[in-house]
Protein backbone atom coordinates (compact mmCIF):
# COMPACT_ATOMS: atom_id res chain seq x y z
CA UNK A 1 0.00 0.00 0.00
CA UNK A 2 1.01 3.74 -0.69
CA UNK A 3 -0.12 6.82 0.99
CA UNK A 4 1.65 9.89 -0.48
CA UNK A 5 0.53 13.65 -0.31
CA UNK A 6 0.48 14.90 -4.09
CA UNK A 7 -0.36 18.08 -5.71
CA UNK A 8 -2.80 18.77 -8.83
CA UNK A 9 -0.07 18.66 -11.02
CA UNK A 10 1.36 15.34 -9.91
CA UNK A 11 4.24 16.10 -7.54
CA UNK A 12 4.80 15.01 -4.09
CA UNK A 13 7.89 17.74 -3.27
CA UNK A 14 9.11 20.50 -4.94
CA UNK A 15 11.50 21.28 -7.03
CA UNK A 16 14.33 21.34 -3.90
CA UNK A 17 12.54 19.10 -1.77
CA UNK A 18 9.99 21.67 -0.32
CA UNK A 19 6.63 20.20 0.73
CA UNK A 20 5.34 23.78 1.64
CA UNK A 21 2.70 23.55 -0.84
CA UNK A 22 0.27 20.98 1.63
CA UNK A 23 -2.64 21.30 3.22
CA UNK A 24 -2.66 21.79 6.82
CA UNK A 25 -4.25 21.69 9.15
CA UNK A 26 -5.59 18.44 9.09
CA UNK A 27 -9.48 17.76 9.98
CA UNK A 28 -10.82 14.36 12.23
CA UNK A 29 -11.89 13.15 9.45
CA UNK A 30 -8.97 12.87 7.40
CA UNK A 31 -7.32 11.51 10.56
CA UNK A 32 -10.31 8.78 10.99
CA UNK A 33 -9.30 7.90 7.48
CA UNK A 34 -5.58 7.26 7.83
CA UNK A 35 -6.34 5.84 10.48
CA UNK A 36 -8.80 3.22 8.68
CA UNK A 37 -6.06 2.25 6.08
CA UNK A 38 -3.01 2.04 8.93
CA UNK A 39 -5.16 -0.82 10.60
CA UNK A 40 -4.59 -3.85 8.62
CA UNK A 41 -0.55 -2.43 8.27
CA UNK A 42 2.26 -3.89 10.17
CA UNK A 43 5.25 -2.65 8.53
CA UNK A 44 6.30 0.64 7.34
CA UNK A 45 8.58 1.16 4.55
CA UNK A 46 10.35 4.25 3.73
CA UNK A 47 13.77 5.68 1.61
CA UNK A 48 16.65 6.88 3.48
CA UNK A 49 15.93 10.25 2.74
CA UNK A 50 12.42 10.60 4.28
CA UNK A 51 13.61 8.13 7.34
CA UNK A 52 16.08 10.53 8.23
CA UNK A 53 13.75 13.21 9.20
CA UNK A 54 10.51 11.20 9.48
CA UNK A 55 11.85 8.08 12.16
CA UNK A 56 13.39 11.05 14.32
CA UNK A 57 10.16 13.05 14.00
CA UNK A 58 8.02 10.09 15.67
CA UNK A 59 10.47 9.35 18.29
CA UNK A 60 10.68 13.25 19.94
CA UNK A 61 6.67 12.17 20.67
CA UNK A 62 5.61 15.62 18.80
CA UNK A 63 2.65 16.94 20.80
CA UNK A 64 0.97 18.81 18.26
CA UNK A 65 0.19 14.38 17.10
CA UNK A 66 -2.32 12.24 18.10
CA UNK A 67 -1.29 10.09 20.62
CA UNK A 68 -1.88 7.22 18.92
CA UNK A 69 -0.30 8.14 15.77
CA UNK A 70 2.87 8.85 17.62
CA UNK A 71 2.71 5.16 19.58
CA UNK A 72 1.29 3.54 15.98
CA UNK A 73 4.53 5.23 14.35
CA UNK A 74 6.67 3.99 17.16
CA UNK A 75 5.84 0.46 17.78
CA UNK A 76 5.29 0.05 14.20
CA UNK A 77 8.61 -2.35 12.28
CA UNK A 78 9.65 0.12 9.75
CA UNK A 79 11.87 -0.66 6.65
CA UNK A 80 14.51 1.41 5.79
CA UNK A 81 15.40 0.93 1.59
CA UNK A 82 18.84 2.19 1.58
CA UNK A 83 21.93 1.36 -1.47
CA UNK A 84 24.29 3.73 1.50
CA UNK A 85 23.06 2.20 4.75
CA UNK A 86 24.66 -1.15 5.89
CA UNK A 87 22.80 -0.86 9.69
CA UNK A 88 19.83 1.13 10.19
CA UNK A 89 20.74 4.07 13.27
CA UNK A 90 17.52 4.09 13.89
CA UNK A 91 15.31 2.02 16.71
CA UNK A 92 12.62 -0.71 15.65
CA UNK A 93 14.50 0.24 12.01
CA UNK A 94 15.61 -2.61 9.65
CA UNK A 95 18.01 -1.74 6.28
CA UNK A 96 17.77 -3.42 3.10
CA UNK A 97 19.12 -2.47 -0.14
CA UNK A 98 17.05 -3.47 -2.80
CA UNK A 99 12.99 -3.93 -3.89
CA UNK A 100 13.70 -7.08 -3.98
CA UNK A 101 14.10 -7.42 -0.59
CA UNK A 102 10.64 -5.24 -0.36
CA UNK A 103 8.86 -7.68 -2.33
CA UNK A 104 9.68 -10.64 0.00
CA UNK A 105 8.28 -8.66 2.75
CA UNK A 106 5.18 -8.24 1.11
CA UNK A 107 4.89 -11.91 -0.51
CA UNK A 108 5.56 -13.23 3.82
CA UNK A 109 2.51 -13.83 5.60
CA UNK A 110 1.65 -11.21 8.14
CA UNK A 111 -0.12 -7.87 7.73
CA UNK A 112 0.36 -5.31 5.21
CA UNK A 113 3.18 -2.86 4.08
CA UNK A 114 2.45 0.93 3.84
CA UNK A 115 5.00 3.18 1.84
CA UNK A 116 5.25 6.74 2.82
CA UNK A 117 8.27 7.79 0.61
CA UNK A 118 10.12 9.20 -0.85
CA UNK A 119 10.12 9.81 -4.54
CA UNK A 120 12.88 7.13 -5.69
CA UNK A 121 11.64 4.46 -3.47
CA UNK A 122 7.70 5.22 -4.53
CA UNK A 123 8.47 5.71 -8.24
CA UNK A 124 10.46 2.38 -8.22
CA UNK A 125 7.70 0.55 -6.10
CA UNK A 126 5.20 1.57 -8.60
CA UNK A 127 7.34 0.62 -11.58
CA UNK A 128 8.10 -2.38 -10.35
CA UNK A 129 4.15 -3.44 -9.93
CA UNK A 130 4.38 -4.11 -5.68
CA UNK A 131 1.83 -1.29 -5.01
CA UNK A 132 -1.87 -2.92 -4.68
CA UNK A 133 -3.44 -0.27 -3.16
CA UNK A 134 -2.25 3.79 -3.71
CA UNK A 135 -4.03 6.62 -1.09
CA UNK A 136 -3.19 9.66 -3.39
CA UNK A 137 -3.75 12.80 -0.87
CA UNK A 138 -4.24 15.57 -3.33
CA UNK A 139 -3.55 18.81 -2.31
CA UNK A 140 -5.55 21.55 -4.05
CA UNK A 141 -2.79 23.35 -5.25
CA UNK A 142 0.09 23.30 -8.50
CA UNK A 143 3.40 23.61 -8.02
CA UNK A 144 4.66 23.36 -11.88
CA UNK A 145 7.58 21.37 -11.34
CA UNK A 146 8.94 19.27 -8.66
CA UNK A 147 9.32 15.43 -8.12
CA UNK A 148 7.11 13.70 -9.42
CA UNK A 149 5.09 10.66 -7.93
CA UNK A 150 5.14 8.70 -11.23
CA UNK A 151 7.84 7.09 -13.15
CA UNK A 152 8.71 9.13 -16.38
CA UNK A 153 8.88 6.96 -19.46
CA UNK A 154 6.16 4.70 -18.03
CA UNK A 155 2.62 4.20 -18.44
CA UNK A 156 0.29 2.18 -15.44
CA UNK A 157 -3.13 2.16 -16.21
CA UNK A 158 -5.46 2.32 -12.34
CA UNK A 159 -8.83 1.62 -11.35
CA UNK A 160 -10.28 4.52 -8.53
CA UNK A 161 -11.60 2.74 -5.57
CA UNK A 162 -13.46 5.74 -4.11
CA UNK A 163 -12.06 9.37 -3.44
CA UNK A 164 -13.28 11.13 -0.07
CA UNK A 165 -12.80 14.93 0.10
CA UNK A 166 -12.03 16.04 3.73
CA UNK A 167 -13.35 19.48 5.36
CA UNK A 168 -9.22 20.53 4.87
CA UNK A 169 -9.41 20.64 1.30
CA UNK A 170 -7.56 17.27 0.81
CA UNK A 171 -9.24 14.35 -1.41
CA UNK A 172 -8.25 11.18 -0.78
CA UNK A 173 -8.10 8.99 -4.46
CA UNK A 174 -8.25 5.41 -3.69
CA UNK A 175 -6.84 3.61 -6.50
CA UNK A 176 -5.22 -0.03 -7.28
CA UNK A 177 -3.26 -0.97 -10.79
CA UNK A 178 -5.82 -1.95 -13.17
CA UNK A 179 -4.39 -5.15 -14.41
CA UNK A 180 -5.06 -4.52 -17.67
Amino acid sequence: MLQTQITLDGFMAGPEGAMDWMTFPWTDDIGAYVNGIMEPVDTIVLGRHLAEGFIPHWAAEPADEPRESVDWMNRTPRVVVSRTLATSPWENATVVDSLDAVRALKEADGGDLIAYGGGELVRGLLAAGLVDDAHLFLNPTAIGRGMPVFPEGTSTRFRAVGSTTFACGITALHLQPAGD
